[in-house]
């Protein structure tokens, strides 16, 4: 698997970085690590577990330290940190760069960089911005649409439908965000990005008719270039004889990259409207999302009434009863 990477040209162009010294083009120059460091203890002299492939920081505390030291131990301290061709050296708070640096960085083929922001702002938004370039991902065949707020993952069989009743749901007032291949970042420990791969970004395939472009066919309010994936619709023809899930209790969840996404399985019959049906199953889950389950309460309720407890299996008691209805 190739190794990802961000190149310093977009680093520079997304955080609006001064360039003091670049070794050759920013295009070229990549950055492989989303993992960060402030130098401070390989200025004292520590560097067992020293990682060049990081990005190094400067701020007032690096440098506060370094002013009480004479100019001739600053100069040796920092040669040995540019010795070790760290990614990039980025001096914070339009911190005067220290002379020798600018030399070192020369020398060694270091990329040399300022910024305006205070440290800590600025280290916020440089984790932010290389947690999502080099999110571990992964490409799923299907649909991925907003609606009401809700990144809803279309998943099924080629053929089923998912181009269709995304369609539906622009013509509905919704978003797209990916048709057919659908590119899933892991930005965190809890959360998935989805997106288009660049080839097809804003385009959309429809059987019988070719491909459209769905941005100039809705407009730019139908389009979007990523979203959180909250849920995942799958769906299935409809099976004769087969038992779904009518009270909504059972929860389904599909694994993506070790999380765990909540999934709904719908079934696709002549008659269905399926973007209704979509747009239903999106108002649940941000009712669920606000501590509100309809399934649940009703649950209790219908339990309360024919006199059964809520607790043990009652649950499975409430399904037997609607099976019967």
């Amino acid at each position: 698997m190739e190794k990802l990477f961000v190149t310093l040209e977009k680093i520079v162009n997304e955080l609006s970085l001064n360039v003091v010294y670049a070794p050759s083009e920013l295009s070229e120059i990549k950055i492989t690590r989303k993992e960060i460091n402030r130098p401070a203890l390989p200025l004292c002299g520590f560097y067992i577990c020293f990682e060049n492939d990081r990005i190094q920081i400067i701020g007032n505390t690096e440098c506060e330290y370094l002013a009480e030291y004479p100019e001739d131990v600053v100069n040796e301290k920092l040669e040995t940190l540019f010795s070790k061709h760290p990614a990039a050296v980025i001096y914070t708070h339009s911190l005067r760069v220290h002379n020798y640096a600018v030399q070192l960085a020369e020398k060694y083929a270091v990329p040399l960089l300022t910024t305006d922001w205070s440290t800590s702002d600025f280290l916020a938004a440089l984790i932010a911005f290389l947690n999502l370039s080099l999110a571990p991902r992964i490409t799923r065949h299907g649909v991925l649409v907003e609606v009401y707020g809700e990144g809803v993952l279309i998943i099924g069989d080629s053929g089923i439908g998912k181009s269709e009743t995304a369609v539906e749901l622009l013509k509905r007032g919704h978003r797209l965000i990916a048709d057919d291949a659908v590119e899933i970042k892991k930005v965190s420990a809890k959360a998935l990005v989805g997106s288009a791969p660049d080839s097809i970004r804003h385009y959309m395939e429809l059987r019988g008719i070719g491909i459209v472009d769905v941005r100039r066919l809705f407009g730019m309010g139908s389009v979007k270039d990523t979203e959180k994936i909250d849920m995942i619709i799958e769906l299935e023809p409809w099976e004769h004889g087969k038992m779904y899930d009518r009270l909504g209790i059972e929860e389904r969840y599909t694994d993506i990259m070790g999380l765990k996404i909540p999934t709904t399985l719908i079934p696709v019959s002549p008659g269905r409207n399926l973007s209704v049906i979509i747009e239903i199953a999106a108002m649940n889950m941000r009712q669920k999302k606000m501590g509100y389950n309809t399934a649940e309460e009703f649950n209790e309720h219908l339990m309360e009434t024919m006199g059964v407890s809520v607790l043990g299996d009652g649950a499975k008691k409430a399904e037997e009863i609607v099976k019967k209805l």
